[in-house]
């Protein structure tokens, strides 16, 4: 079964439609009314068959197939073949290095949310506040890492104004960021149920600096995506960057403490004048700040408690807050696909998490 909310849309497809990313990519598909004509939603064979409201009516999820590529391409009523105009990935590195090569070949749009392209210097890696230029002519992008995101948005109107020395990050990233399983896994923790082995240590009650294997140097995978992301999407292959990634018992909402220094010297005003209009950005001044709870839901990178770094003349400080599922992930890939497509910007949207995210403790 298909969607059709428009006669005259375009034909689009989610692989991995029943994950976090990938169901709260079909809602932000619907709140933004992107101009679908033709949805199909795939995912697992587990998970075949599940029905996910789309565009006012329902849509019957597809089994992930042999040749994913050739299933989503159908055929028009005089069976001539009919491509895929955009096709979001949300299914893992396997299955997207698998696939989606031969499906922007053929012409579709491919915008991936898995790390399987991001390095690659042939992919753009595209935030549409920061660098939607470098993405003009391809058919395959790359969505960066949710904790990337945010990061990007904040500091990219700060290098285009006054130039960036070094960065330095920690990030306290959502249970909604490893997958449905780990909060799945959380929730049944914080009922007393043992933890489920989706993360080294217990989440429920508990952080830890440990997200993704370390290297010999002790820098974790997690880490070494945000300084390597960061550098790409800024253009800024010099830059000095230094991140420690931590895992927090919260359902939903990344959150990031942030230190840098300018390659200019500035003040605070100055920064404060560039951050509050700069797009994409909730700039909150003085002492304002918001959390993981007040953030999810939302589609800003939310700034706050920008202050001088006292241990490091020059240098200055701030937090962040951004929804991992939504900025951080789905409505990132949207913002991509609208601006590829040339359609009229949409505003910023805001709505309530889904019940199962929202259960912050």
């Amino acid at each position: 079964m298909t969607c059709r909310a428009s006669s005259s849309g375009l034909r689009v497809a989610v692989i991995g439609a029943t994950g976090l990313v990938g169901r709260t990519l079909v809602r932000i598909l619907g709140e933004r009314s992107f101009p679908v004509g033709h949805l199909q939603l795939f995912a697992s064979p587990r998970s075949a068959g599940e029905q996910i409201a789309a565009f006012g009516g329902p849509v019957q999820v597809l089994p992930l197939d042999s040749d994913i590529g050739q299933a989503v391409t159908g055929r028009g009523e005089d069976g001539a073949a009919r491509r895929t105009d955009i096709a979001f990935f949300a299914a893992g590195e396997p299955l997207s290095s698998r696939f989606a090569p031969d499906m922007a070949a053929r012409g579709t749009l491919v915008i991936d949310k898995s790390a399987a392209f991001r390095s690659d210097a042939g992919v753009p890696l595209v935030v549409p506040e920061v660098n939607i230029a470098s993405a003009r002519g391809h058919t395959l992008i790359a969505n960066p890492n949710c904790a990337t995101i945010p990061l990007a948005v904040l500091l990219a109107p700060i290098r285009r104004a006054f130039g960036l020395q070094w960065v330095s990050v920690s990030t306290y990233q959502s249970v909604s960021g490893a997958g449905r399983h780990a909060l799945d896994g959380f929730h049944r923790e914080l009922a007393g149920a043992p933890p489920a082995g989706a993360f080294p240590r217990q989440i429920a009650g508990n952080v830890f600096p440990e997200n993704g294997t370390f290297d010999g140097e002790g820098h974790a995978e997690e880490e070494r995506k945000i300084a390597a992301e960061l550098r790409k999407i800024l253009g800024q292959a010099d830059l000095r960057v230094s991140a420690t990634s931590v895992r927090v018992p919260v359902a939903v909402g990344h959150a990031e403490a942030v230190a840098f220094q300018t390659e200019a010297k500035v003040s605070r005003e100055d920064l404060a004048s560039v951050l509050a209009r700069a797009p994409g950005i909730r700039f909150l001044d003085g002492c304002g700040y918001e959390s993981p709870a007040q953030v999810a839901g939302r589609d800003d990178v939310s700034v706050g408690r920008l202050r001088a770094d006292l241990a490091h003349p020059g240098a200055f400080l701030a937090w962040v807050a951004c929804d991992n599922l939504r900025k951080g992930a789905a409505t990132n890939a949207v913002q991509i696909a609208e601006a590829m497509l040339g359609l009229p910007h949409a505003s910023t949207h805001a709505s309530a998490p889904p019940a199962e995210l929202s259960r912050n403790p």
